[in-house]
């Protein structure tokens, strides 16, 4: 039962609750709307028209926007993945109120094959909604959309101005949109970011991840000419030397361990890999393919050394090349930093919220870390912070980057209950670290 203090009128937290579980079909419509909206990174084309529908969403709400374009030449790699314009969109509301940040990548992976429905049209089966970014995290964005239209209408008083940071680039961009209004000095207050999981964990940071595109160039003939001497040099042949390095090397790099906790349903510790994440190549039978593109990803521990491990990646690569007729580039076309443990004050009141909301009990809570990746250590090298709080709608069931992902109607009510008593004033008012260091 939420907690009545001072603040608003009596009841009104309780009618908002209430108002959440009556409303939850018109967040099911707006996430039919943001995922029917194609932001898959990469390419990265489709944030305009993004910002755009959440603008108009949130203009009811009493929002003023910003939007903030990355510079081209900070995220920009010739011949690199991502393309269009990098359009975060900034949306207030200034009371006076302290400020809590409210943050939202708005990327998707790409489109996996192995999709059994429309991964861009939102596809509701019993409790289950089915879409690309379901739960990573377009979910998420409705669920908050969800608990500020039920604090409007209710009248709750609110303890904070919601600052939502709808951002670009976080599925491994060179240059996240979060990073550069952190670097830019455009954010306030504290963080909620909802690039998590509905589980009961309290976040202890993460691994960071780079990618690079490899790309080995050889010479393009007629395939009848075979790959005489002084004639076609084929760049997909020549590639295997390093698809085996490659190869040898993932075993090597999966060996070491994190000291960082893992999950509780971990079978063991958290490990760095290296993945062969992409092979693009060739043209036609009848011709001998002058270039291939393999893109490398790779995640690393905050234990490990980024120059060091990018290193030993180009030092494999180039032991292939080295000695041939190929050529060679290798770009770094993303890179997302390890985040430090982010614990800080307000994160009592976001547990007694997520417990409100998921009804999770106090024991359930468990402190672990990830090898899954956040564009938030950016934000703590920037100065801000290092407290950030996480939640969001991730299960192990949810299929997130993966075909059929979803999420479900209680989890988005769970989340959005969560969301409302911790933005509300009258909701465990005696956590609020504001008013309490006052």
């Amino acid at each position: 039962m939420a907690e009545q203090q001072s603040g608003s009128q009596p009841g009104t937290l309780t009618s908002a609750m209430a108002a959440i579980e009556r409303n939850v079909e018109i967040a099911v419509q707006d996430l039919a709307r943001m995922v029917a909206v194609d932001t898959s990174f990469p390419p990265g084309e489709g944030y305009g028209p993004f910002a755009d529908l959440m603008a108009e969403l949130l203009a009811p709400l009493g929002f003023d926007f910003d939007r903030v374009t990355v510079p081209r030449d900070l995220w920009y790699v010739e011949g690199g993945p991502a393309s269009g314009e990098r359009t975060n969109l900034v949306a207030t509301r200034d009371s006076g109120k302290p400020v809590c940040g409210l943050y939202y990548h708005v990327d998707t992976v790409p489109v996996a094959p192995g999709w059994s429905r429309n991964p861009l049209s939102l596809t509701i089966e019993g409790d289950n909604l089915y879409g690309l970014g379901a739960a990573d995290m377009k979910g998420t964005i409705a669920a908050t959309l969800l608990a500020l239209r039920a604090a409007k209408e209710n009248g709750v008083a609110l303890a904070y101005d919601p600052m939502l940071l709808l951002c670009t680039d976080e599925e491994g961009g060179l240059y996240p949109g979060i990073r550069y209004l952190a670097e830019q000095d455009m954010l306030k207050g504290h963080i909620l970011n909802f690039n998590g999981s509905a589980a009961p964990r309290i976040w202890a940071g993460c691994f960071g991840i780079f990618n690079l595109q490899v790309t080995i160039t050889g010479h393009a003939v007629h395939a009848g000419e075979g790959n005489r001497t002084g004639t076609g040099v084929n760049a997909i042949e020549g590639a295997l030397p390093v698809l085996n390095a490659l190869a040898t090397l993932k075993p090597e790099v999966a060996s070491r361990t994190s000291k960082l906790a893992p999950p509780p349903h971990a079978t063991g510790p958290l490990r760095p890999s290296l993945t062969i994440a992409a092979v693009n190549g060739g043209t036609a039978g009848g011709q001998v393919p002058a270039e291939i593109k393999i893109l490398v990803s790779r995640r690393y521990a905050p234990e490990e050394n980024y120059d060091e491990a990018r290193a030993e990646i180009e030092t494999a690569i180039r032991d292939c090349i080295t000695g041939t007729e190929l050529g060679l580039a290798v770009d770094l076309v993303g890179h997302l930093i390890p985040t430090g443990d982010p614990d800080g004050p307000h994160w009592p009141r976001w547990q007694k919220a997520l417990s409100e909301g998921f009804g999770y009990q106090p024991e359930d809570f468990h402190k672990w870390g990830a090898a899954s990746c956040s564009d938030f250590g950016y934000v703590q090298k920037a100065g801000f912070g290092p407290e950030v709080l996480l939640g969001g709608l991730g299960r192990p069931a949810s299929c997130i980057h993966s075909p059929e992902e979803h999420t479900t109607r209680q989890d988005i009510i769970a989340l959005a209950k969560s969301i409302l008593a911790y933005l509300a004033a009258d909701f465990a008012a005696d956590s609020i670290p504001e008013t309490r260091h006052s």
